[in-house]
């Protein structure tokens, strides 16, 4: 599967943003797919991830201000961030599996290039 990370860019403190990642050569269904963030100069960040069912988790750091959904008709899987923080600037990268993983981000198989969120106060 071959990933790639959209809708990022920049965010005012207190709005939304909702990067989203699209898939290809194989449905997101037969994955478990999650996000994973990078801020300069800092190790990457689980944020959230979906069961193979489309089931939610998300990282306490972010738990009630983020989102994670699937469409599985536009094989993509999206991340709606809301009340955003300056702290959220980061790479935001998108992953799958084809095994669940948990939060155990170093273990996806597959990685997207990664979309810049930058959020100013």
């Amino acid at each position: 599967v071959q990933l790639v990370e959209s809708g990022g860019g920049s965010g005012q403190a207190g709005g939304p943003l909702r990067p989203a990642c699209a898939a290809s050569g194989s449905a997101v269904s037969n994955y478990t797919m999650g996000w994973v963030r990078q801020a300069p100069g800092t190790e990457r960040d689980f944020v959230g991830g979906t069961t193979w069912s489309g089931n939610p988790y998300y990282a306490d750091s972010v738990k009630g201000r983020v989102t994670i959904s699937r469409d599985n008709a536009k094989n993509s899987v999206y991340l709606q961030m809301n009340t955003l923080k300056p702290e959220d600037t980061a790479v935001y990268y998108c992953a799958a599996s084809r095994y669940y993983r948990g939060m155990y981000y170093q273990e996806y198989e597959y990685w997207g290039q990664g979309a810049q969120v930058t959020v100013s106060s």
